[in-house]
């Protein structure tokens, strides 16, 4: 009986998710929370400090708060500042995961699905603290993604196109098989090169679904070293 229940807890991986508000985060958090070997007990949001917004979605921390509260588990959001160099970002982010690594957690979960130099940062990151990653929908193929998102009743709406992709008439529109048909050739199904970004509004485990009415679109542009990048952004209110 003592080797069983030990198995059990060795197995049983307590992992905290990193909540993002799009079909990625939310499809991965879905498959987490079948998985048996382990317990999801906190979601972790990162927001534009000045904002109040999730960075790179734009949406509203209301909104935010909204989801987070129909999935029904503990959550933290933390604030970065709009001007942020990394060696902040990390210190904020380290403070953040050390406390939740002093509570018992051992894995930190993503929404990643290709990106290699993304996922080998997130594991470096965690490392230097003793965490682990976890990687629910890693390599598996965007259109599958996608497809399973909308088959298993998950409701998304676009809140953000990069310009060099997608044009204005790409945002604010509902994540279905017409938007995927839609997409201009080279463009990713499920967005993960940063082409667009989603908010969930519906989910089979929320304990209801979001409310929000389409707000204006604006177009607004980001310098990063030499470059420029423009994006449109639908406002959820």
């Amino acid at each position: 009986m003592t080797e069983t229940l030990a198995l059990s807890k060795q197995m049983n991986k307590k992992v905290y998710f990193n909540w993002s508000s799009g079909k990625d985060s939310a499809l991965a958090l879905h498959y987490l929370l079948q998985d048996k070997a382990v317990s999801v007990a906190h979601l972790l949001t990162t927001i534009n400090e000045t904002q109040q917004r999730v960075s790179m979605h734009g949406v509203r921390r209301s909104l935010l708060e909204a989801q987070l509260q129909a999935i029904g588990l503990p959550y933290s959001i933390v604030s970065i500042p709009e001007q942020c160099i990394n060696t902040t970002y990390e210190s904020i982010m380290e403070e953040a995961t050390g406390q939740l690594l002093r509570e018992g957690f051992g894995y930190a979960a993503f929404g990643d699905i290709f990106l290699e130099d993304l996922k080998q940062y997130r594991e470096q990151q965690l490392a230097r603290i003793g965490l682990k990653g976890l990687f629910p929908l890693w390599k598996h193929d965007s259109l599958s993604v996608v497809e399973a998102f909308i088959d298993l009743g998950f409701k998304a709406i676009t809140v953000s196109v990069n310009a060099q992709y997608l044009d204005e008439s790409f945002v604010g529109r509902i994540l279905d098989r017409d938007f995927i048909r839609d997409l201009p050739p080279g463009v990713d199904p499920a967005g993960e090169n940063g082409e667009f970004h989603t908010f969930c509004f519906a989910a089979p485990y929320f304990k209801r679904n979001i409310d929000f009415e389409v707000g204006e679109k604006v177009y607004r542009t980001y310098q990063h070293g030499t470059e420029t990048f423009g994006y449109w952004f639908c406002d959820l209110v």
